[in-house]
């Protein structure tokens, strides 16, 4: 399982060396403290990566594996720093922002949207949110390998750092007056911020958000899957951009 470190010395050496990118340390609430636990927990910390202590029910699927009640969930593919990819970045470009997206069938989608609409990079948080894992990958049909994917702390942080840098931060929520068509995206920067279907985007983010915009509905049937509600957001980005260069 390329998509997986096991036992404690292996994700030390891990850690230890950087050139892995981890998404998530899992370590068994039943095991002992120790030497080398306590310092996969320091160097965790230091290098941003996440662990959570998990009941040995989670180990059940690497039974057959030596894990020593500790694995490391690891990218196949390497995060973007935000400061790297803002000193890139062209005029008119854009983002997505995900905000609370667990299922990575609908994160894989979304890259895969995002690269044919050639959106310029992708925000998720390493927190409360499915991070670019072996399904992920598949599910994006290799679309991972095409488009900067950066992964914060904290969204927040990571938004008022956008609108520092002259970004304009759309947000979705169901309840907006103003629809996604009726904004006019072409000679800005802009970030479009998406929610997970059972809560949306967050206050917080609501609050630090330009514009707040909704796709309509026809009836009260539930809201549209994530990735299929921004493939049509972020198409009609692009259908304004087009034909304002056709102007």
């Amino acid at each position: 399982m390329s998509d997986v470190i096991f036992g404690k010395n292996s994700v030390l050496e891990a850690l230890i060396a950087g050139d892995r990118q981890i998404n998530k340390i899992l370590i068994s609430k039943n095991i002992h403290s120790d030497a080398k636990l306590n310092k996969i927990k320091e160097l965790a910390i230091q290098n941003g990566v996440v662990f959570q202590f998990v009941a040995k029910e989670k180990f059940q699927p690497y039974a057959e594996y030596n894990h020593q009640g500790v694995i490391a969930q690891v990218s196949p593919v390497k995060y973007m720093e935000l400061e790297d990819f803002l000193g890139q970045i062209h005029e008119n470009a854009s983002l997505v922002i995900l905000d609370g997206v667990e299922d990575p069938h609908n994160l894989g989608a979304i890259i895969r949207t995002c690269v044919c609409a050639g959106v310029s990079g992708i925000i998720i948080p390493s927190r409360r949110n499915v991070l670019v894992n072996a399904i992920v990958e598949k599910t994006s049909a290799g679309a991972i390998n095409h488009i900067p994917i950066i992964k914060v702390n904290s969204l927040v942080n990571a938004v008022q750092k956008l609108k520092n840098s002259d970004w304009w931060i759309i947000a979705t929520d169901a309840s907006a007056k103003d629809n996604y068509y009726n904004i006019d995206y072409c000679n800005m920067n802009s970030a479009i911020i998406m929610g997970a279907e059972h809560a949306g985007v967050s206050k917080s983010l609501l609050k630090l958000s330009d514009f707040i915009v909704k796709i309509p509905m026809m009836n009260d049937f539930n809201s549209l899957n994530v990735s299929n509600a921004l493939s049509a957001i972020i198409f009609e980005t692009l259908r304004q951009k087009l034909n304002n260069i056709k102007k």
